[in-house]
């Protein structure tokens, strides 16, 4: 059984959708006490990280969060849900994550773009992937579903099995042992996100 952390930060309805589409029932969980009955673990997010890390803390799912991705069981963070599990992030201020992956979440550098482009990221965009799981049976360059100002830089680029060039090459999707996370919506992103998804579903 797969559950979606409700921490009121995310579009819970659109990704529960996305999982019914594939004959896949979801539930939408808000007792950290009960994410270990599960077997795996998705971490939607839309809006602040700052606000976000409250949210969670205010819930008491940091600890719990922690606590499954240590039990080995997959675990997928989603557009800020990915940016979460980073050590930090730098969005309105400093602000701490849940370091389930090492490095930081910054603002896109306009000054080091090599053209004139907009502000939020947002849009279809181009993935170019590593060969994991999660992108079986999808081509190394595929088409997804963008909208972020913010983006993450790891310590370590073993971590990195997606990248995705918008002004410059950036990541765009992470994994760390049984802990993955991807910028885009894959719930946006038709067929290409689906994929993604029905692949989670098999790890």
């Amino acid at each position: 059984m797969i559950a979606i952390i409700d921490y009121n930060m995310g579009n819970l309805a659109s990704v529960k959708n996305a999982f019914a589409k594939l004959g896949q029932e979801t539930i939408v969980e808000s007792d950290p006490a009960k994410f270990q009955e599960y077997d795996k673990l998705i971490l939607p997010g839309v809006g602040a990280f700052g606000d976000a890390m409250e949210h969670l803390q205010e819930r008491n799912m940091v600890d719990a969060i922690k606590a499954f991705a240590k039990s080995g069981k997959p675990m997928l963070g989603i557009c800020l849900g990915m940016q979460l599990l980073f050590e930090s992030s730098e969005e309105f201020g400093a602000h701490k994550g849940l370091a389930l992956i090492k490095g930081k979440v910054v603002k896109f550098d306009k000054q080091n773009f090599d053209e004139a482009l907009k502000i939020p990221h947002m849009g279809w965009n181009r993935m170019f992937t590593k060969n994991h799981p999660l992108f079986e049976n999808l081509d190394d360059e595929h088409y997804l579903y963008f909208v972020h100002t913010y983006h993450a830089v790891c310590d370590d680029e073993k971590d990195i099995i997606g990248e995705t060039y918008y002004g410059y090459k950036f990541t765009s999707a992470v994994a760390h042992g049984n802990i993955m996370g991807i910028q885009p919506h894959p719930e946006k992103s038709q067929d290409n996100g689906l994929k993604i998804l029905e692949n989670f579903i098999k790890l």
